[in-house]
């Protein structure tokens, strides 16, 4: 997975995978949604990113397990 932001045209971008882009689809205003050719979502795009998050220069990734899982 690959996270950028460019201030520059305020647009924050995340790819999922770099599998080749079939179809874009705006979802909701300002959310557009790629997707390859059997349907994946291969990433997304948001549009005015600074007026739709607090600070799309900072990112946090967290790895959890899920609640049914043990650790160990």
């Amino acid at each position: 997975m690959k996270i950028t932001y460019d201030p520059d045209v305020d647009v924050l971008r995340i790819v999922f995978s770099q599998t080749p882009i079939e179809v874009s689809d705006e979802e909701k205003p300002g959310i557009i949604m790629d997707f390859d050719a059997q349907g994946n979502m291969v990433g997304m795009e948001i549009l005015d990113a600074s007026k739709r998050m607090e600070n799309p220069n900072s990112v946090e990734y967290i790895v959890s397990q899920h609640p049914y899982q043990q650790a160990g």
